[in-house]
């Protein structure tokens, strides 16, 4: 009962300190910042500073990691790693130290103790996937943000419906930048020999966003879910629906929070936490989702591809308030969106495009992407299905093709990866 009582409380300890570290290095200036300015409203003068913090690399991505394993030894559903090397290597491990995905100590460190033998097949599918990381990338996300940059620096120049459609264009952006980035260290991971934890699994093709938060960045959505919501949802558990609803908008605006310390991050999780409110009510928030109807075409049925535009547009709109440096310029935007000029014609040009270079390619080529997606949406990497069903030469065509796109148009310009901020 002592031993157990002591685990307990070293558990909490090692809990307390990541959290702790986490605040320190990503949230201290805020929380001074926030506090001076309240000071400041109510007529307090300070002389309050900010600390010249320098964040560690990758910090809530292994922070995120150790709290993990603390508490899964405390659960007893693994025992302390005798190998420090692979401890050491479970926490950095280098494809996913910057942006993920969060790995868990249960699936990934046993992996590390066994032998290591090079697998073929596995660095096959790994290099495919690598190659379908690049795609998204270097052809569609650093290609979007040469205009989405560029009209967001300037939101009052450009008209609503402008605004609209490079919310639209951003929501594919980020995706693309993000899933580009998890497809290609899942890639190297198994050039590696190790099998990383998927991070999405097609969101855009959700119908409500319960579903949409179960594809997007899903080792960050399930760690919350096992470490936030579920406790809290046990702690509230007599509340019925209003508990719920309450775990449910806290978890999403740790969410929010876990981005970096802004209040628009805090205002887009709890958005994201309002929009869970009909589902719960309804009571389908813990109803396993139903498969997508198809027609003969592969088309889903009208009802399901409103649901999905539906639920797109609901991130949409979320996603500029975290794009937004503030409130008020969130509010600028919102604001330019619904007006008049929302009916005239979208003007787009990227100052580093080449001449007669029009947004249309993109969109163009988020579409082929979609198509990809939707055919290949049962496996891990979209390009796995098509690559198999065809002869040789078709499947060396078909790669050619994602090679041809990558060199064809890839920036000479370096466009980071927006989760590195993260």
């Amino acid at each position: 009962m002592e031993n157990k009582s002591n685990s307990s409380l070293c558990a909490k300890i090692g809990v307390f300190l990541g959290i702790g570290l986490l605040v320190y290095f990503k949230y201290m200036n805020f929380f001074i910042e926030s506090l001076a300015s309240l000071l400041n409203t109510i007529g307090l003068k300070t002389n309050l500073g900010t600390f010249d913090i320098i964040m560690p690399l990758g910090i809530s991505f292994f922070t995120f990691k150790l709290i993990s394993y603390v508490v899964e030894i405390n659960r007893g559903k693994i025992e302390p790693a005798q190998d420090l090397v692979a401890f050491a290597t479970y926490v950095a491990f280098f494809p996913t130290i910057l942006s993920g995905p969060i790995d868990r100590p249960n699936s990934f460190i046993p992996q590390l103790l066994k032998k290591r033998v090079f697998d073929y097949s596995l660095a096959v599918v790994g290099s495919k996937q690598i190659l379908w990381g690049l795609f998204q990338k270097v052809v569609i996300a650093d290609n979007l943000a040469i205009y989405t940059n560029e009209v967001w620096a300037n939101i009052s120049d450009h008209s609503g419906s402008t605004l609209l459609l490079i919310a639209v264009l951003y929501t594919f952006q980020l995706y693309t930048d993000f899933s580009g980035y998890s497809h290609m260290a899942i890639g190297v991971g198994k050039l590696l020999g190790f099998r990383v934890t998927a991070n999405f699994n097609y969101p855009f093709f959700s119908r409500n966003i319960a579903e949409y938060w179960r594809k997007w960045h899903i080792s960050l959505t399930s760690w919350l879910t096992d470490y936030v919501f579920m406790p809290l949802n046990v702690k509230f558990r007599n509340l019925g629906k209003v508990g719920i609803i309450l775990a449910i908008i806290i978890n999403m605006v740790v969410v929010g929070l876990w981005h970096g310390a802004n209040i628009t991050f805090v205002v887009f999780g709890f958005y994201h936490g309002l929009l869970f409110i009909p589902i719960i009510i309804s009571g389908r928030i813990f109803r396993k989702t139903k498969t997508l109807t198809i027609n003969k075409y592969d088309i889903p049925k009208l009802s399901d591809f409103v649901k999905i535009v539906g639920t797109f547009m609901q991130v949409t709109i979320g996603l500029i308030i975290f794009r937004a440096n503030n409130i008020g310029q969130a509010w600028v935007y919102f604001s330019k969106i619904f007006s008049k000029s929302l009916f005239s014609i979208p003007e787009l040009q990227g100052s580093r495009m080449q001449p007669g270079e029009s947004a249309m390619v993109y969109i163009g080529l988020i579409i082929y992407m979609l198509l990809i997606e939707w055919g290949g949406r049962d496996r891990e990497n979209p390009i796995e299905r098509w690559g198999h069903k065809y002869s040789r030469i078709y499947r060396m065509s078909f790669y050619s093709l994602f090679l041809f796109l990558i060199g064809m148009y890839s920036q000479t310009s370096e466009t980071p990866f927006i989760y590195f901020q993260f």
